[in-house]
């Protein structure tokens, strides 16, 4: 039997909803490494968004990281693998084709509350990729994903309304 996609999204937010759909928690001993290190290239993402092996795989390869070279010295390598493994959400692992790394992009969670995104806002300049979080959430880069504070990209789209611009 062939589930239809609108059934299969309407699963995931009911599974979402009863594990952790909400916003991910900023635990209080993040440390400043992890912040530093791996926000200097992206938003440095919620540990609760992948699951403890996944986080694993990522930091065990991180001399091939999606393309780039993120390699780090092996203490603060450990010190960032233990935080993100000890804050990692186990209903979130996803199943990634067999030699693919882990993509946040294919967690239920992203798919629960992107599943409105149309393909083209990808296309767009100001996004560039799925991974490029502050490109639509203003306040990304504190770990903080609210809808009711978007940039100017999603309006844009259709899919929060514009905000009136201050005149001068």
């Amino acid at each position: 039997m062939k589930i239809r996609q609108p059934a299969a999204l309407a699963a995931a937010a009911l599974f979402a909803l009863s594990t952790q759909a909400h916003q991910p928690d900023i635990p209080a001993d993040t440390p400043p490494e992890y912040i530093a290190e791996c926000g200097s290239c992206h938003v440095a993402y919620p540990a609760a968004l992948l699951s403890e092996s996944d986080w694993r795989d990522i930091m065990r390869n991180l001399g091939k990281h999606y393309g780039d070279n993120a390699s780090l010295g092996e203490e603060t390598r450990k010190l960032i693998e233990e935080f993100l493994a000890r804050n990692a959400e186990p209903h979130w692992k996803a199943h990634f084709p067999s030699g693919d790394p882990p993509r946040l992009t294919a967690t239920l969670w992203y798919r629960v509350h992107h599943h409105e995104l149309p393909d083209n806002i990808l296309q767009d300049k100001r996004v560039g990729s799925a991974s490029n979080c502050a490109a639509c959430h203003v306040k990304a880069e504190k770990q903080l994903f609210d809808k009711t504070d978007l940039t100017e990209v999603p309006a844009d789209y259709g899919l929060a309304e514009k905000k009136a611009v201050a005149q001068p």
